[in-house]
């Protein structure tokens, strides 16, 4: 192992290499809520969880994750006032356990955000297809529908941060406001039989499959995490990094703990598994229709499409600065590293990370893949890649203070990224074992079964950071000195 904690005095760098932004602790929180689509989540993921999880007690996972994710986010938030510059998974495992694992991380990342993204681009552009369609319109390919949505989203993050933070919080607004005025009227109402607390009664928390119901719960929290990539454009970063962290984690996990438990109420402890196994992706439209009458259901369905459009967008927000610190520590073309000299983004970044996205959704409408394995595909990926990547960086955070001794709380630096790195290797290894029920691949006889599918899949997720460790063992043989210096060159460009 490699460390790679040496530094130099940062120079003076040219102004378009360093990213601006005067974004405040609201609206970083809003951004990186906006990446894991929370009413999309409410509508998808919970009756699943219903479902295949803990039935009635599947809330209460919501809340065991929560808290696994916020001990990461001690030793995240700790590290990251020892970086001089924009963190992301790639700075803090590099800075804590050496080049080659942090060039590795970053490959990772890279694929783990893209697919999530493509995934929920191509669902969206279905969606909206769906709706045109059923709303008498004319049939429109989702692909196209899906390739306007990549050119809007790019069009956005190619601008200031602060306008796509703007739209952010407007839709995520609106999609939390719905479901939580849903949930008030559940519970003022009475919902089917009375408002009751079982879904919280230890008994019913350990029924059916708890391992799978903490592995749907850690996949909605996808994007939380990605505070950290806006170091640079935050007003006192000290300050707003720590407490958007904490906030996303909480507003997160509170805010599902309480929709999927308002619907247990709303349709009857004894009906909502049977409810859910009706047709689990119009659950939460039905519930609505049922309490908010065809109005509300309508103002979800849209809000749906909202929900969809902003989390597409914080990804992409997230990429690019992700290709924009890979490109200032040499690991990509340097012309990707460059800002904008009016709005102060990674604009380069943009344009690539629009073409990735638009040239991956055409090839795969092209080799004729339905969007809704499209979506299962890719955000299975997603979920398994982040869930190794965030252990990682708790191990990366407890490796960089014993070495550096630059903050000696036991609390920060060993006790809390330690109890995160066991909780996330425990749903790292959930996810693994049961990755064909993630990503859709059954059997003869429909029942979740390891395949071509599911081992593509994972294949994907072990490539991708063999390519990091291969351009690191090439750039160590081929030119160490370049080698040598990516952190130096990271922390004085980025």
């Amino acid at each position: 192992m490699d460390a790679s904690t040496t530094t130099s005095p940062s120079a003076e760098q040219p102004r378009e290499r360093n990213l601006r932004g005067n974004l405040g602790a609201v609206a970083v929180t809003f951004m990186v809520i906006a990446a894991a689509a929370p009413l999309t989540v409410v509508g998808g993921i919970v009756p699943i969880g219903y479902l295949l999880g803990n039935g009635i007690g599947f809330p209460v996972m919501f809340l065991v994750a929560t808290v696994i994710l916020l001990l990461f986010s001690v030793g995240l938030t700790a590290m990251s006032r020892y970086l001089p510059r924009a963190g992301s998974f790639f700075v803090f495992i590099t800075h804590g356990l050496g080049r080659t694992p942090g060039l590795a991380a970053a490959y990772l990342a890279l694929v783990c955000y893209t697919t999530v993204q493509i995934a929920v681009f191509s669902y969206l552009g279905a969606t909206i297809s769906s709706s045109i369609a059923l709303l008498g319109g004319p049939e429109i390919p989702w692909w196209l529908l899906t390739l306007v949505s990549v050119a809007l989203v790019g069009a956005l993050g190619y601008r200031q941060i602060e306008l796509s933070s703007r739209v952010l919080v407007v839709v995520l607004l609106a999609e939390i406001g719905i479901v939580v005025l849903l949930g008030l009227v559940i519970l003022v109402t009475g919902g089917a039989d009375g408002v009751t607390f079982d879904s919280f009664v230890l008994q019913n928390v350990l029924s059916g499959a708890p391992a799978l119901g903490l592995m749907f719960a850690i996949a909605s929290f996808i994007g939380f995490e990605s505070t950290v990539v806006y170091r640079d454009e935050v007003r006192t970063p000290e300050r707003t990094i720590p407490r958007a962290t904490y906030a996303s984690a909480i507003v997160i996990g509170v805010f599902y703990a309480f929709a999927a438990w308002t619907v247990v109420v709303g349709v009857g402890e004894g009906d909502v598994i049977d409810e859910a196994a009706a047709d689990p992706t119009t659950l939460i439209t039905r519930v609505t229709e049922q309490y908010l009458g065809p109005v509300g259901s309508v103002a979800v369905a849209l809000l749906f499409l909202g929900s969809m459009f902003a989390a597409v967008l914080s990804l992409h927000n997230v990429l690019t600065r992700y290709h924009h610190a890979m490109a200032n520590a040499r690991v990509l073309p340097d012309r990707v590293g460059s800002v904008h000299t009016r709005h102060g983004s990674p604009h380069v970044a943009s344009l690539v990370q629009v073409a990735t996205s638009g040239v991956a959704i055409a090839l795969l409408a092209i080799l004729g893949f339905a969007p809704e394995n499209i979506f299962s595909w890719f955000a299975g990926i997603g979920t398994l890649a982040i869930v190794i990547l965030m252990a990682v960086t708790c191990l990366a955070v407890i490796v960089y203070f014993a070495r550096t001794r630059a903050l000696r709380s036991p609390w920060h630096t060993v006790i809390a990224p330690g109890l995160g790195l066991l909780g996330l290797a425990v749903s790292a290894v959930l996810i693994a074992a049961n990755f064909p029920l993630l990503v859709s691949d059954v059997d003869a006889d429909g029942n979740p079964a390891w395949g071509v599918i599911s081992i593509t899949l994972v294949a994907v997720v072990i490539i991708a950071p063999v390519i990091g460790l291969v351009q690191a063992a090439i750039m160590r043989a081929s030119a160490p000195a370049a080698y040598a210096q990516i952190v130096r060159r990271f922390d004085e460009n980025a």
